[in-house]
């Protein structure tokens, strides 16, 4: 880690990140995962992976990945700073618009939306690539998760149990 302040690199990172995640913060991985695995070194790739497992496996929102990569950083601190730092900005300028709306019959909100949409897809599908290059290393692994993501989305089968038979595989040593 370079020598600034590790809670101002956390604020300043996810501030400014808050503000370009368009989708949310999974549409934000791929970024997440270059600045704190490949620039600054927070973390390896497996602790990044790691990360984003116990992110997307415990209840509520899934910018926890951003509290866990701040813990990383510099514990309790860190954790609230990160999280504050992504959930701040966007939250405010969404409290602002809504106060500086009045009620219109303007096509422009539906069309940005609906421009967006493709946007928020790329980025979802650019956080899965970067997730299936940090965990799948051998050709099982990588057929594995090349089978799991084609029965999730052709499925209905809940995903916990998918992720559950993965972490059995794993911990049996077959992957």
């Amino acid at each position: 880690m370079n020598s600034e302040n590790p809670i101002w690199a956390l604020i300043s990172t996810f501030g400014l990140m808050s503000l370009f995640a368009v989708g949310g913060a999974a549409a934000a991985v791929p970024e997440m995962h270059r600045i704190a695995v490949d620039v600054h070194h927070w973390m390896t790739e497996k602790q990044f992976a790691d990360a984003y497992a116990i992110a997307q496996l415990s209840p509520g929102p899934n910018v926890l990945i951003v509290t866990l990569i701040g813990y990383a950083v510099a514990g309790i601190p860190g954790a609230l700073a990160a999280t504050l730092a992504m959930c701040l900005p966007t939250a405010l300028l969404a409290y602002v618009s809504r106060l500086l709306s009045r009620p219109s019959q303007s096509r422009w909100p539906a069309l940005i939306q609906t421009a967006l949409v493709p946007l928020s897809i790329g980025l979802m599908a650019a956080s899965a690539l970067i997730l299936a290059q940090s965990t799948a290393r051998t050709f099982a692994a990588l057929l594995l998760t090349a089978a799991v993501a084609a029965l999730a989305s052709v499925s209905r089968i809940n995903p916990l149990w998918l992720l559950l038979a993965g972490g059995l595989i794993g911990f049996a040593g077959i992957v």
